[in-house]
């Protein structure tokens, strides 16, 4: 499916923001990896959209974890061949609670997808950006 399109990943593509921005992306012309923990909200976007497929990528992605971002940017470059965009969204909130109710586990996870999942995106989106002819392209962090 290589394409002559530019090629953007969006985190946190299923709802918010993400949504908003994966279907103007497209309007515009882009063809666009959604990535999201879970897969529904990414296949709703894509219908929102009224794209039929052909210029997006659904990948279900936890981007606290580095294989699941690792398998994310290897599926968007062997499915377009670059990338053009990222736009880094991903993102969770602690509990409401007191901080002194908050838990190690509760804490940490949100520094895993809000800061750490942040870090994993842009050194992967780094690494095709450098590689791909033309090279660059551009990373938005939300």
């Amino acid at each position: 499916m290589k394409s002559e399109a530019k090629i953007a990943i969006v985190t946190g593509a299923g709802t918010g923001i993400g949504r908003s921005t994966t279907i103007s992306l497209l309007r515009e012309g882009y063809s666009v990896v959604l990535a999201g923990r879970r897969k529904e909200p990414l296949e709703s976007t894509v219908k929102a959209s009224g794209d039929d497929g052909s210029r997006t990528l659904v990948c279900p992605t936890d981007v606290g974890n580095p294989d699941s971002v690792l398998a994310l940017f290897a599926q968007t470059k062997t499915t377009f061949g670059r990338l053009d965009l990222l736009f880094n969204n991903a993102g969770i909130s602690a509990p409401s609670v007191p901080l002194e109710e908050l838990t190690y586990k509760q804490w940490k996870a949100v520094v895993d997808v809000n800061l750490t999942g942040a870090f994993l995106c842009i050194q992967e989106a780094f690494k095709i950006m450098k590689e791909q002819s033309p090279r660059g392209g551009r990373i938005i962090n939300n």
